[in-house]
């Protein structure tokens, strides 16, 4: 993806109204939710001690009627976490609020209960149904890059079969033999289901990535929602988005 498509994507995904907007332009389901949660996520990370300081304050309000939603969107600052920090300051222990979360009926106030509902409607990073679309995500794109492998008769251990090994850093697929992908010897292949922008790819190179090519020698990183175009790649390690699936490994004898 062109970096103005993508900029003006992951400024214009702040709601939920904004995905349903560019799902009737076109875009993929997958690509819209992941670059909301990546920059929702990332906003998070900037402001949460900032937002957590003013929790006394968030209790007093809603305790004189504000709703959870209303101090959301006050607060900027997703639902969940808001109403987590509300309950908590309240007395409520983390595990009884995420059980609050999950069935908002054990509350004793139908009214609060309906304001639980409210927040994991309108949460789409943090709620338990968003958590379980990350990760169906994750094991959508690891399927596809093992039927992909499979499809080729190209033989591979997954991070379950790596792991208790003596690396400590496994990739998703490690090769048997060393291929060619593009003409540049790959061992190992990893599967992310998010956007590579520079942000994630940097994180990804510094935590993982780089460590793969020391480990078991230059390899492969797949963004299946989508990555930038022309990114500036560490020495070894190769990119690419679901069009990997259009292209096939060769081994290096060939």
């Amino acid at each position: 993806m062109e970096y103005q498509e993508y900029k003006k994507l992951y400024d214009s995904l702040n709601t939920i109204n904004d995905i349903e907007r560019y799902l009737e332009k076109g875009y993929d389901i997958r690509l819209l939710e992941t670059l909301h949660t990546q920059k929702v996520s990332r906003e998070v990370k900037k402001k949460f001690h900032i937002v957590k300081q003013k929790t006394p304050r968030m209790l007093r309000e809603w305790k004189n009627g504000k709703t959870l939603m209303e101090l959301s969107n006050e607060y900027r600052f997703p639902p969940i976490l808001i109403a987590m920090f509300i309950f908590q300051e309240d007395g409520a222990s983390k595990k009884q609020f995420w059980d609050f979360i999950k069935c908002p009926d054990l509350l004793e106030s139908p009214e609060t209960a309906k304001e639980v509902c409210d927040v994991v409607k309108n949460d789409i990073v943090y709620s338990p149904a968003a958590n379980d679309r990350q990760r169906e995500r994750g094991l959508w794109g690891e399927e596809l890059l093992q039927n992909w492998l499979n499809e080729q008769n190209i033989t591979y251990r997954t991070e379950n079969d790596l792991r208790g090994g003596e690396a400590q850093k496994t990739p998703d697929c490690l090769l048997d033999e060393p291929m060619l992908y593009d003409g540049k010897k790959i061992c190992w292949i990893e599967s992310k289901a998010s956007f590579g922008d520079n942000v994630e790819f940097r994180f990804n190179s510094r935590k993982q990535l780089c460590p793969y090519t020391q480990l078991f020698g230059p390899g492969l990183v797949v963004y299946w929602t989508g990555c930038l175009d022309d990114m500036e790649c560490p020495e070894n390690v190769y990119i690419s988005d679901i069009s990997v699936l259009e292209k096939r490994l060769k081994k290096i004898t060939e």
